[in-house]
C-alpha cells in the first residue's frame, strides 16, 4: 500500500438543489486542498447531506459543477466518481465476514492481490486477528473500522464520511475520532465529513463549513469559526456566548443600558446592534486595571472539572444573564455582592 500518495483536489462550484418548494443548496462553493479534512457543520435541514450525496453522486444537482482533481464528475454515476464513503449506519453486509466486506469494492482485482490489500486494511486499522468474524461479532467502534477499511480498500482519491461518529457512545467517539484523524494524515486522502458535532469538527478538521438554510456562512479554520464568527448564527451556533444589545455613542463606543463601553479603535458600528463575546473572554475581579470594568452580581456557578461556569447579571443591566468561565480557584463565591467583571474591547465582536 503507498500510504503516501496525495488525494485529490476537490472543487464545489455554484451549486443548487431544490426538493420540490424546498431549497437544500443556495448557490453553494467550496475549495478543498489536496489532504485536507473539511467538516460540514450545522444543524439538522441545513443542507450538509444533501451536498455530500451530490458529490457522492447519490443525488443530482439541480446546477452547479463539481470537480474531483481536475475531472469534471458532474453527471458521472457514483461508481465513476473515484471516492470511498462510509455511512452514518456504516451499511456492512452481515453475512459476511470481515474480510468479504473489506474486499467487496476491490472486484476488479486478482484473488492474491484482493487479499493482500485486505491484510493491509486490516493492519491500517488494528483488526488483524479479526478477518473470519462477522459484523454481528463486533463492537460498534469495530464495525465503524471495518466500513472505514472497505472505503479505503480502492485507494480513492477522495474520501466522504457521513456522520461517522453518531452511532457510538461519547467515549468511544472521541477516541475513535483521533485515530480517525490520524490515520487521514497519514494517508494524505482528502477528507469531506458532514457533522452536526461541533467538538467532532473542531477535532478533526482542517477548516469547517458552517451551513444553514443551505448556504455556507462562514468557511475558515476552527480557530476563526470560534474566535472570529462572520454572522450572528455561527456564533451561536458554535460554542457558548454572550450577546449585548448596543446603541452607538461616539467612534469606537457604544451604550449599554446605562454603560458605555470602549471597543477596538475603529469599529465599524452601525447606529445599534449587539456585542458578543465568548465567556472565557471576560475577566472576574481583575488584579490589575482593565477596560469596560462594570460592577455585578453572581447569579449561579456550575462546575464542569477543570473550570467553572458563573452566570450573572450586570448591575446596570439587571435581568440580562450572561456567563463567564473560570478555572475553579478564580471563582467568586455564589452569594458574592461586590464582584467587577471585565469586558476586553479586543475580545468584543460587533454585529449591527
Amino acid at each position: 500500500m503507498n500510504s503516501s500518495t496525495p488525494g485529490a483536489q476537490m472543487k464545489v462550484r455554484n451549486i443548487h438543489k431544490r426538493f420540490g418548494a424546498f431549497t437544500a443548496l443556495n448557490d453553494v462553493s467550496l475549495d478543498i486542498a489536496a489532504g485536507e479534512l473539511v467538516c460540514l457543520l450545522g444543524p439538522s435541514g441545513c443542507g450538509k447531506t444533501t451536498l455530500l450525496r451530490c458529490i457522492a453522486g447519490l443525488e443530482r444537482q439541480d446546477s452547479g459543477t463539481l470537480y474531483i482533481g481536475a475531472r469534471d464528475v458532474s453527471r458521472l454515476p457514483p461508481q465513476a466518481r473515484d471516492y470511498g464513503i462510509l455511512f452514518q449506519s456504516y451499511a456492512l453486509f452481515p453475512n459476511l465476514t470481515v474480510e468479504a466486506n473489506i474486499a467487496y469494492g476491490l472486484t476488479g482485482n486478482g484473488r492474491d492481490q484482493a487479499r493482500q490489500r485486505v491484510a493491509e486494511m486490516l493492519a491500517l486499522v488494528g483488526l488483524v486477528g479479526s478477518e473470519k468474524k462477522y459484523p454481528g461479532q463486533l463492537s460498534g467502534g469495530q464495525q465503524q473500522r471495518v466500513a472505514l477499511a472497505r472505503a479505503l480498500a480502492p485507494s480513492p482519491s477522495l474520501l466522504l464520511l457521513d456522520e461517522p461518529m453518531s452511532a457510538l457512545d461519547a467515549r468511544v467517539r472521541e477516541h475513535l475520532c483521533s485515530e480517525l484523524r490520524q490515520l487521514q494524515r497519514q494517508l494524505g486522502i482528502t477528507t469531506l465529513m458532514v457533522t452536526h458535532n461541533q467538538d467532532e469538527a473542531m477535532l478533526m478538521a482542517d477548516r469547517i463549513a458552517v451551513m444553514n438554510n443551505g448556504q455556507v456562512e462562514q468557511y475558515a479554520t476552527p480557530q476563526d469559526i470560534y474566535d472570529k464568527p462572520a454572522t450572528p448564527f455561527v456564533a451561536e451556533f458554535v460554542g457558548q456566548g454572550n450577546w449585548l444589545p448596543f446603541r452607538r455613542s461616539g467612534d469606537s463606543h457604544a451604550r449599554v443600558g446605562d454603560m458605555n463601553m470602549r471597543l477596538v479603535p475603529g469599529s465599524a458600528l452601525a447606529n445599534s446592534g449587539r456585542l458578543f463575546c465568548r465567556p472565557e473572554a471576560i475577566t472576574v475581579n481583575p488584579t490589575v486595571h482593565e477596560d469596560n470594568l462594570f460592577p455585578a452580581l453572581v447569579r449561579e456557578i456550575t462546575f464542569l472539572g477543570n473550570r467553572c461556569r458563573m452566570s450573572f447579571e450586570l448591575k446596570a443591566l439587571p435581568g440580562h444573564a450572561l456567563l463567564a468561565e473560570l478555572a475553579p480557584e478564580a471563582m467568586p463565591r455564589l452569594g458574592s455582592q461586590d464582584i467587577w467583571v471585565a469586558l476586553p474591547p479586543q475580545r468584543l465582536q460587533v454585529f449591527a
